[in-house]
């Protein structure tokens, strides 16, 4: 009688992967099932920016197998004191190319998908659903309201992080258990949360909420530990002080409640009242540098604009200038001559953008940027009050 021989079984890892994932192998919530998981699993980082580097570095050495990058952006030399993804040599790169380079250098093993689009209300449902676990790392709060009504729409659970000057914050949003909008009803009003080009971010801050979300992305995978699930992390980095807030699922929640009236994407910029994305980058505003603009004022015939707060005004100013803040700009628009040439700045140039803009859709054709702001101006040892 025959002897049936069995058939070989591909083993879990291979030699080169055993060693490579070695030393977390051996944690026992991991183990060779755990670490084969990962290399199945497939994560969706919204984001190439200072949260989505790190999370996006973190997961791929860990051997998760499938990353997929959403970003419109192309690398910009401001990036680079945050966003570790992207070295020198990729400035003027898209932002999802850059990415796929590094997390091919990290790990051969990653399969990176990019996506080199801004994420909207027509293609996000199509590119979530092909994914495990969704991390936010966008900066502003239509995309934070559409990644999260997607993933509740689509039944993923999503990990969440916001960061700002010297803090962070991070949650997970598990389906079944409440989403964005049970802990943030409506969003803000226009201009009172600053962006980082305006309110400023450490680097190193990013790496570590990023690396807080990289955590609760990998225990979400392998099903193991305590996630963020209805607690707010906040970490205060001035202060090296943590806290963290619960929060419950809102029953009337209109995404996730028990009688949810959105049910499908809707126009996250009219509901927020705000742009997605910067229009600056896509229509360049004229600019003009702080030599350049001290010798303009000194010739004289034209006017100044400070558009930051009143605080920031009397902390230190550039002689001459009329205080008129942004939020007020549209409704003091009789206080500035189109006829006679403008200079607009802030403290460093984003809020002061914003206005010149504004102004030459208004038809201030003459209306100019400060470059850089005040900081820069100071850094050009110009006088100021």
């Amino acid at each position: 009688m025959a002897t049936k021989v069995r058939d070989e079984q591909a083993p879990l890892l291979n030699d080169t992967q055993m060693e490579r994932y070695g030393r977390q192998v051996i944690l026992e919530e991991m183990g060779l099932e755990g670490q084969a998981k990962l290399l199945r699993s497939k994560v969706l980082i919204i984001g190439a920016g200072g949260l989505g580097s790190p999370v996006a570095l973190y997961l791929a050495a860990a051997g998760v197998g499938t990353i997929g990058i959403v970003d419109g952006d192309r690398v910009d030399l401001s990036n680079l004191h945050r966003q570790i993804l992207h070295p020198t040599p990729a400035l003027g790169q898209a932002k999802t190319e850059s990415a796929r380079r590094t997390l091919a250098g990290v790990n051969p093993d990653v399969n990176v998908v990019p996506y080199q689009t801004l994420l909207t209300s027509a293609n996000a449902l199509d590119i979530v659903r092909e994914y495990d676990v969704v991390v936010n790392g966008s900066d502003n709060f239509p995309t934070r309201y559409l990644v999260n009504d997607a993933c509740v729409l689509l039944g993923k659970p999503l990990v969440d992080a916001s960061i700002l000057k010297w803090e962070g914050q991070a949650t997970t949003f598990v389906p079944g258990h409440g989403c964005y909008r049970c802990l943030f009803p409506t969003p803000p009003p226009p201009g009172m949360v600053p962006s980082c080009a305006e309110g400023g971010i450490l680097g190193a801050l990013c790496g570590h909420i990023g690396s807080r979300q990289a955590l609760e992305v990998l225990k979400l995978l392998l099903g193991v530990g305590d996630t963020l699930a209805n607690r707010l992390l906040i970490f205060d980095a001035l202060e090296g002080e943590t806290r963290v807030v619960r929060w419950s699922r809102n029953p009337e929640c209109p995404v996730c409640g028990d009688a949810p009236t959105i049910t499908a994407l809707i126009d996250y910029e009219q509901f927020c009242g705000m742009p997605a994305h910067d229009r600056a980058a896509a229509k360049p505003i004229p600019e003009i540098t702080p030599v350049e603009a001290h010798a303009r004022l000194e010739r004289g015939g034209i006017q100044l604009i400070d558009v930051r707060e009143p605080w920031e005004y009397e902390d230190a100013h550039i002689h001459g200038g009329r205080l008129i803040p942004l939020g007020q700009v549209p409704e003091r628009l009789s206080e500035i001559d189109p006829a006679t040439p403008a200079i607009i700045y802030c403290r460093s140039g984003g809020r002061s953008g914003k206005a010149v803009g504004l102004l030459r859709e208004r038809g201030y054709d003459k209306a100019v940027n400060l470059k850089g702001g005040i900081l820069a101006w100071i850094n050009a040892q110009l006088p100021t009050e």
